[in-house]
């Protein structure tokens, strides 16, 4: 029992610096995404994608989480955008205080957007509200296509599933119409992208998702 307040408390003291974060990003019009996904399913790649297709049309910041180095981070810089990388030297998930931590070193008047690729497990950062306005986790054909069953918190939490490698398909032993039935069966409002960052393969449908996004 003790645990399990131990935890209460935290997950609460996170919520209401959340909240903080929300009307930060709220009062600036900046609309905040939260990039989750296992290690190796592509974050980075799809964020450098992202900044390719974006640049000079909108002002983005990346908050880079990670257990350990700044690789990440340094890939990124290479778009001139602001990025702080957040390391968490053995931390699985980013927390709403380490965001909040983060924010001083962007100038929040002039962004249009904000992405927060957050430390690759699909455990932990399910339950950690970062104040962002859509969580959007990212697997690959790499991977099981029971992924949504065997994390559904995950799935649960999220407001769209991305769905990279599809270049891969013909290699390996996935299917996209099992992974979307299952991860449909845990989240039936969950919007879904099949793409390729390696090959370009319907990016444009993400970069579209992404310019259609308003803060509610």
């Amino acid at each position: 029992m003790a645990v399990v307040t131990v935890e209460r408390k935290v997950l609460k003291k996170n919520e209401m610096v959340a909240g903080e974060n929300r009307k930060i990003f709220g009062d600036k019009g900046i609309f905040t995404l939260n990039l989750l996904s296992s290690p190796g399913s592509g974050k980075t790649s799809l964020l450098e994608k992202t900044l390719e297709s974006l640049s000079g049309r909108l002002n983005l910041a990346v908050v880079e989480g990670d257990v350990q180095t700044d690789n990440d981070a340094q890939r990124i810089s290479a778009y001139d955008v602001p990025v702080v990388q957040i390391v968490t030297n053995g931390g699985c998930h980013l927390e709403a205080k380490l965001v909040q931590d983060a924010l001083p070193n962007f100038n929040l008047d002039q962004l249009d957007f904000l992405i927060i690729e957050n430390v690759g497990n699909l455990v932990c950062p399910a339950n950690y509200d970062l104040g962002e306005h859509k969580k959007v986790v990212l697997i690959s054909t790499t991977e099981g296509d029971d992924k949504p069953l065997k994390y559904p918190a995950m799935f649960r939490v999220a407001d769209l599933m991305i769905i990279n490698k599809i270049d891969l398909l013909q290699y390996v032993d996935f299917n996209l119409e099992k992974v979307i039935e299952n991860a449909r069966q845990i989240n039936p409002n969950l919007e879904i992208i099949s793409l390729s960052c390696r090959t370009g393969e319907n990016l444009k449908e993400w970069i579209s998702w992404l310019e259609t996004q308003k803060i509610k």
